[in-house]
């Protein structure tokens, strides 16, 4: 048997965007790819972000969720934190 994993190019492009302080606190864009895929995505990420600061202890546990359900779906994921080192 081989361990060989085979790498699967994705299907969309999002981008997640830290609005500020003020609700709703995140936006989810997609740059390219399926729009019903990224629809159904942007739902479930703002779900679990909407009410969340970036500075949330919660806001950790639920960017992993996040990042595994693009992974899942094969949706290249960029954060845009609006941090100085930029994308996270």
């Amino acid at each position: 048997m081989s361990d060989v994993v085979e790498e699967v190019a994705p299907r969309a492009h999002a981008r997640i965007v830290y609005l500020g302080s003020v609700s709703p606190h995140w936006e989810v864009y997609g740059d390219w790819g399926d729009h019903k895929v990224l629809d159904e995505f942007r739902a479930r990420a703002l779900a679990r972000l909407v009410l969340l600061p970036r500075d949330d202890p919660q806001f950790r546990r639920n960017k992993e969720r996040v990042n595994r359900d693009a992974e899942r779906e094969y949706i290249s994921l960029e954060w845009e934190l609006g941090l100085a080192e930029a994308h996270v």
